[in-house]
């Protein structure tokens, strides 16, 4: 099958851009559609009070926010209230009982008269208790701005007044010791009311008269206060630790939230919603996580596609070609997946995880394979995680990851179909490894016939790759129009039809072909272009020469040459024929486009200039252009360095006993007049590349053109008597 006809009939209505953006579209959305059931949760369609028809467990860890709050706020209602004691409390309450004293004492001393002995004297007014009190109380409430009279009534304020100074004291020094008695001890807010009590107690056991106990129950139940000071913000923070401290209420995964004919109760309908597994719940994030696991791997590919240095209708080509690998691959993984029903233990390791990498590494490059293979490993991490919709196997994805790599890692550098097999056997050897360390990393406990399963599953999956790897080559090549390196050195083999031809018909043209090869494949290699394509495609680029091998003068062995009877014209004729004749043979025999285009490139417009001038020399009017090749110039630079390699290799062998010197100025003419003539004006051959071509050329020739140093007579003829045997 030949999908070129339908991509071009694509190119001709789309533009490359539009195109290709399609390609990436679809792509995209083929693998949202492939891993969309492996993420979408299971739902249920279930209301409180029904008896379940099957058991659900949780599919993943899920919080429980309304659980985890509320034990917050228990942790947070548990943390005692934080007091911090006032040291300055009950000094300040002592002083403020001795300042009570210490008014009254003054308002008593102010009120009474002093003696006075002279003759003119009256007697002093003594104040009332009534004017003394009033005194008192202005006193008591001037400056201050704790109001203590609206604790003391004026009974009480009376009784003290009426005491002397010595019953003062004696009063004042009972009511700051019980005082201190009662504060020594912690008095909080709440036990403020019972330390007021204990205060009156103390008091009431004095032998003070019952007016004065009234009056001093009334001062030591306004000098108690409370020591220990709550702390509001201290409490709070501990609250806030308390609350950080409780753990989350966490639904583990696997967790049984209803058994199989169990009534669901209002608190497992919250769960099932909670989870997203009731019908008419679930949740949008996993759809957009699904979405940016998607956007990540398309825009990872795009990436590499955007910077890859190709034409864009190769570029596009080998695009679809890794698209329909990659979702092959991503078919046979939900193949894979769907054997999980046989309910055999770990059945994804059977996945050809090598598959797309050994693929892609043979027709593509090993970069694109790497990368694809990564990517195929993050899905399988999805497809494969049985168990739970919507999370993600790492062992999978472990497994499809090293199984991948090791595939384009064992098909580095070889060319052979055969390799490809030894490749299967080398992967499966690692995928038995791998299967190995993933289980005793786990610690998990299997039975000897479940160890020889799982190294079964590792061939199945190795080999499985090898076989469907060579089984899908072929449709790529030919459905592609890829070249591979296999599909090259196939080409090689000389029993192919149309080499066997220039072998047996033209045995000059196929030993000129081979030496061409030789130097176009090493020139190539120098500057980085695809030396086995130069190679090959030498071998085949004189095929035209079969049609009229005579000729063409690496095929005249003791003949005349028949140009010497003919015409300018004819000779003309017959010499740029065998470009348009080798590529029609090309094309019949169905060789690849890059043989094709090398054969009608190798001489790209160069002009047969023995015979212009040979016309010329005969007098006839002749144009150029007559005496030029049909062309197309070089496209690639693999054309570009045979077209020199063709010429360079039929001026040496024409040289007798060539030195390293004139073959370095044949090589520098060659390459001087063909960009002089424009050859090289359509291919993307630089100039330094082209020194590095003629610097690399003449290196092989000197290889197979051995110049002789010149011996002294003697010396000379010993080595030809050697030489001789």
């Amino acid at each position: 099958m030949n999908f070129h006809p339908f991509i071009s009939k694509l190119r001709s209505i789309l533009s490359y851009k539009v195109f290709t953006f399609l390609i990436f579209i679809i792509l995209g959305l083929l693998l949202y559609g492939v891993l969309y059931g492996n993420v979408k949760p299971e739902t249920y369609d279930i209301n409180v009070f029904e008896e379940s028809d099957k058991t659900i467990v949780a599919p993943k860890n899920e919080e429980d926010k309304k659980k985890t709050q509320e034990k917050r706020e228990k942790a947070a209602e548990e943390v005692e209230p934080v007091y911090v004691h006032n040291n300055e409390q009950l000094p300040n309450r002592i002083a403020l009982v001795d300042s009570i004293f210490t008014l009254v004492k003054d308002v008593n001393k102010e009120s009474t008269p002093e003696k006075d002995t002279g003759e003119n004297s009256e007697a002093t007014k003594v104040p009332t208790l009534d004017e003394k009190l009033a005194t008192l109380k202005t006193k008591l409430t001037a400056n201050v701005k704790e109001d203590i009279t609206k604790e003391l009534s004026d009974e009480d304020l009376k009784s003290l007044l009426s005491l002397s100074q010595e019953e003062l004291e004696r009063v004042n020094i009972f009511i700051v010791s019980q005082l201190k008695t009662v504060m020594d001890e912690k008095v909080y807010d709440e036990e403020l009311t019972d330390a007021k009590g204990k205060m009156e107690q103390y008091l009431k056991m004095s032998n003070f008269s019952e007016k004065v106990i009234q009056s001093m129950v009334s001062i030591g139940r306004l000098a108690v206060a409370p020591t220990e000071i709550y702390n509001e913000e201290l409490t709070e923070e501990k609250r806030i630790a308390a609350m950080e401290a409780v753990e989350k209420e966490i639904i583990l995964e696997g967790t049984i939230i209803v058994r199989e004919g169990e009534m669901v109760t209002h608190e497992m309908y919250r769960q099932l919603e909670l989870l997203g597994l009731l019908s008419d719940g679930g949740s949008l994030k996993i759809y957009l996580g699904l979405g940016i696991f998607v956007f990540v791997c398309i825009g990872s590919i795009y990436y590499h596609f955007y910077n890859w240095n190709l034409p864009e209708e190769r570029k596009q080509n080998r695009l679809i070609l890794l698209s329909l690998i990659f979702v092959i691959s991503l078919i046979l993984m939900k193949i894979v997946g769907l054997m999980n029903e046989l309910e055999l233990d770990k059945v994804g390791f059977l996945y050809p995880a090598a598959l797309a990498g050994m693929l892609i590494r043979i027709m593509l490059n090993e970069r694109v394979a790497m990368l694809v293979v990564m990517i195929l490993a993050a899905c399988g991490s999805i497809v494969f995680h049985y168990e739970i919709s919507g999370a993600i196997d790492i062992e999978m994805a472990m497994y499809i990851l090293f199984s991948g790599l090791a595939g384009v890692l064992f098909l580095s550098n070889r060319r052979q179909r055969s390799n490809i097999l030894q490749a299967g056997l080398s992967v499966s050897a690692v995928n038995v490894l791998i299967i190995f360390f993933l289980i005793f990393l786990r610690g998990a406990q299997y039975s000897e016939v479940e160890y020889m399963y799982f190294v079964v599953y590792a061939f199945v999956s190795g080999i499985s790759s090898a076989v469907l790897t060579i089984g899908f080559l072929p449709f790529f090549e030919a459905g592609f129009g890829i070249l591979s390196a296999m599909r090259l050195v196939e080409l090689s083999n000389p029993n192919h039809p149309l080499l066997k031809k220039i072998l047996t018909e033209t045995p000059g043209t196929y030993h000129h072909s081979v030496m061409v090869a030789n130097l176009a494949e090493s020139a190539c290699e120098a500057i980085g272009a695809n030396g086995l394509l130069a190679r090959v495609g030498c071998y085949y680029h004189d095929v035209g020469k079969t049609r009229r091998p005579h000729f063409f003068i690496e095929n005249q062995m003791n003949m005349g040459n028949p140009h010497d009877r003919l015409s300018p014209e004819t000779s003309r004729n017959i010499i740029i024929s065998h470009a348009t004749d080798g590529a029609e043979m090309l094309r019949k025999h169905k060789l690849p486009k890059e043989f094709i285009e090398i054969a009608e490139q190798h001489h790209g417009t160069t002009l047969l200039k023995f015979f212009y001038h040979k016309a010329k020399e005969q007098g006839k009017d002749v144009n150029e252009e007559d005496y030029r090749y049909p062309g197309p110039k070089p496209q690639t630079k693999e054309a570009a360095i045979i077209s020199v390699a063709d010429s360079v290799e039929a001026a040496v062998r024409s040289m007798k006993s060539p030195t390293a010197e004139e073959i370095k100025k044949l090589v520098d003419n060659i390459v001087k007049d063909r960009l002089q003539d424009g050859q090289f004006d359509e291919c993307d051959l630089t100039l330094k590349e082209l020194q590095v071509v003629k610097k690399t050329l003449c290196e092989t020739l000197n290889g197979i053109f051995h110049s002789r140093i010149e011996y002294p007579e003697n010396e000379e003829k010993e080595n030809k008597h050697e030489s001789s045997h």
